[in-house]
């Protein structure tokens, strides 16, 4: 049948230095990513994540970009919200039945 693909694990370093070899270089983007074992369209995206931010590109594992971080910060306090409220809504039905 079909061969299972292998994913592996590219660090920011390796994929500036791919870049860079590819922008800078003689060689084609295909001549580059068979030297390096990639394939063409992960130097290509590599290459325009780069361009669009240097900076933050490429954050690696566990480390978000700041629009991320902040995106995540927001869901955790909107969940925290969200469990408050359905808390006051209990709280509200129990002390509103009449005593007995």
């Amino acid at each position: 049948m079909g061969e299972k693909r292998e994913h592996r694990a590219y660090d920011r370093d390796f994929k500036v230095e791919a870049v860079r070899l590819y922008i800078d270089g003689d060689r084609t983007a295909k001549q580059v990513a068979d030297d390096l074992g990639i394939s063409v369209s992960n130097l290509r995206r590599w290459k325009k994540t780069l361009e669009a931010d240097a900076r933050n590109a490429f954050p690696g594992r566990g480390r978000l970009g700041p629009d991320d971080e902040v995106m995540r910060q927001l869901r955790r306090e909107n969940e925290v919200l969200r469990q408050e409220r359905d808390i006051l809504k209990k709280a509200l039905a129990i002390f509103s039945k009449p005593p007995r």
